[in-house]
């Protein structure tokens, strides 16, 4: 079975960009695009030519490379079709319940607006992975932006169903903030001051808190636990849609 092989870093201020390689095939594709020579310097560091930019929503931090990449390597660009205007030298544009081929690999598309209006997520089942964007953080959630409350708990509600051994890479180092946040909503959570915990560790020695798990994110994740009657009492939502409730996370969230 073919192999994904996944190198993860740095970049602009908190960031993250990803290259993903397929052995077989040699194709190497940058998860999004966040800065042009980061990219290029990982792939120097790596060996790996670029053949593709797999684009998750329009936002600069997240695009601002394609055109100077795609100049550079050729590479084809693929993106959200719901903002093809706006992703910069898209070449394919797909949407939720697409498939496509990346070598040896089959990558599903998943439909998850919110934080934009068109946002995707590029699930790769065989290599237990997903690139969430900015749909879902360690331990948060995108700020919805060009959605709702209920079409970004629709979008989660869709990656909480991945298999629980996915692992999950996200646009941005947020983890540490995000745990202080969530621990002002579920408090007496043992998994999530444990987690804070071993984040506060990681960022103490310069290491990413990514990538993060399903399995994880449900048992510390606030913005994915709104069924849990702590949470509800605290928030004073008790028996509310899970999407209120939801709602109600993420403007505290933005308040915090």
């Amino acid at each position: 079975m073919a192999t994904l092989e996944i190198h993860q870093f740095p970049c602009l201020s908190d960031n993250y960009g990803v290259l993903i390689h397929d052995g077989g095939s040699g194709l190497t594709a940058s998860i999004d695009a966040p800065d042009a020579d980061a990219v290029a310097a990982a792939l120097k560091a790596t060996g790996w030519k670029l053949s593709h930019i797999l684009t998750t929503h329009h936002h600069a931090d997240h695009t601002g490379g394609n055109l100077a990449l795609k100049s550079q390597t050729g590479c084809s660009i693929i993106g959200p079709r719901g903002e093809a205007a706006r992703v910069p030298g898209i070449d394919k544009p797909v949407g939720g319940g697409d498939a496509f081929a990346f070598g040896g690999l089959q990558v599903r598309v998943i439909d998850t607006p919110g934080h934009t209006a068109g946002h995707i997520t590029y699930w790769i089942p065989d290599a237990k992975t997903a690139f969430v964007g900015d749909t879902l953080f360690a331990i948060g959630c995108g700020r919805v932006i060009e959605g709702d409350a209920r079409m970004m708990w629709a979008s989660l509600q869709k990656l909480m169903a991945l298999p629980g051994e996915t692992s999950i890479y996200c646009g941005h180092e947020y983890t540490q903030a995000n745990a202080k946040f969530a621990l002002t909503i579920e408090p007496e959570n043992a998994d999530l001051q444990k987690r804070a915990r071993e984040v506060d560790h990681l960022r103490a020695a310069g290491k990413p808190t990514l990538p993060t798990s399903i399995a994880i994110e449900l048992a510390t994740n606030p913005f994915l636990r709104p069924h849990v009657a702590a949470i509800q009492k605290r928030l004073g939502m008790e028996g509310r849609p899970e999407w209120e409730i939801f709602g109600e996370i993420r403007e505290r969230k933005n308040r915090f």
